[in-house]
């Protein structure tokens, strides 16, 4: 079929899904908590959602013309993003290298280390290295890939770190290194 009779929205979703940055080596850290809750969203979809969509789909399908048919449309268009999730979380599942941390004791960061840091500018954050499927910036929870995390890694309590960053270079000191059990 000739692109001139392609929707630019029917294009978007031919797109595959956007997969976070690709750690090296291929490997996929994540604490158990992000693991568990990947199985349980990849469960969900499989037992619940789809068969669900199935009965509507089919149900859409017994009424007649599928042309105009939106409860038919919607269902196709929702069955193929289901399906592309869970490949994508199977693919994430099976790659997937789980890091027990919580309760380490050590004065190092390494992957599941909640970190307070100083910059210069006189501010205090915390953050917690994660794995890629785990981010959330309003936690403080950040990549075990992203900038901060590589300048973080190995350093001890005490010591001074160079963030390289796009927004330039921070020095940044490291206050405390905490093993807690991530949520």
């Amino acid at each position: 079929m000739s692109k001139a009779f392609t929707r630019e929205s029917d294009e978007a979703a031919l797109q595959p899904e956007p997969a976070p940055q690709a750690p090296p080596q291929g490997k996929n850290y994540i604490s158990p908590a992000g693991f568990a809750r990947l199985k349980a969203e990849l469960r969900a979809l499989v037992e619940e959602e789809r068969p669900r969509v199935v009965q509507t789909v089919a149900w859409a399908a017994s009424n007649g013309d599928r042309s105009e048919n939106g409860d038919y449309l919607y269902g196709k268009k929702r069955l193929r993003e289901i399906d592309r999730r869970v490949r994508f979380l199977i693919k994430r599942l099976e790659g997937a290298e789980v890091v027990r941390s919580a309760g380490r004791d050590s004065d190092q960061v390494f992957f599941g280390a909640t970190v307070t840091v100083a910059s210069r500018a006189g501010g205090e954050r915390a953050v917690t290295i994660v794995g890629l499927d785990e981010v959330d910036p309003a936690k403080g929870r950040v990549s075990w890939i992203s900038p901060i995390a590589k300048a973080l890694l190995k350093a001890r309590e005490g010591e001074r770190v160079l963030l390289r960053s796009p927004a330039g270079v921070e020095e940044l000191e490291v206050l405390e290194v905490r093993y807690g059990v991530i949520d």
